[in-house]
């Protein structure tokens, strides 16, 4: 339950202070050495598997390094300066591993005309699974030849519209 274990505004002046781990020195102060230790941490068992998870299911890439960052800077282990920092070098690095999966992601980004081609590649996709898992029906070929019970088209003249009377009609 580390996910809801979070300070809630003012905490800080009802403990002692410096007790919480944000509330400290960064244990790490290099970017370099910061960026080591994500990558680490992604390329664990599991935890690339469970990031490419997220961004199958329809979460932003950029919302999930944000994630990942902060939960790293409330626990002490580097600056919120180092996040801003090593966020696009963390990105480009989840990114390859969603592009070698083949997961169709959303970047984040205020592109509205990718987001909505992003929508739509998804529905095609779903739609395209939906069918595969569906008996796939034989319909019936259809004759586009002309047969005698089909009427010929037969242009009419057009008609003349009965003058208009009554209150509103113009004279």
């Amino acid at each position: 339950m580390k996910m809801f274990e979070r300070p809630i505004p003012g905490q800080s002046l009802t403990v002692e202070p410096k007790s919480q781990a944000y509330e400290r020195p960064p244990e790490v102060t290099d970017a370099v050495e910061a960026l080591d230790m994500h990558m680490d941490n992604l390329m664990e068992e599991g935890a690339m598997e469970d990031a490419l998870h997220f961004l199958d299911y329809g979460l932003d890439m950029v919302t999930l390094v944000q994630g990942i960052l902060r939960s790293a800077v409330m626990e002490g282990i580097h600056s919120i300066d180092v996040s801003l920092i090593i966020a696009p070098a963390l990105h480009e690095f989840i990114k390859g591993f969603a592009d070698e999966a083949g997961i169709d992601y959303d970047e984040g980004f205020e592109n509205q005309n990718e987001k909505k081609a992003l929508a739509y590649r998804r529905n095609v996709q779903a739609a395209k699974k939906l069918l595969d898992k569906a008996e796939p029906e034989k319909p019936e070929p259809i004759s586009m030849e002309m047969t005698e019970e089909q009427p010929d088209m037969v242009e009419e003249e057009p008609t003349e519209e009965p003058a208009k009377t009554g209150l509103m009609a113009r004279v």
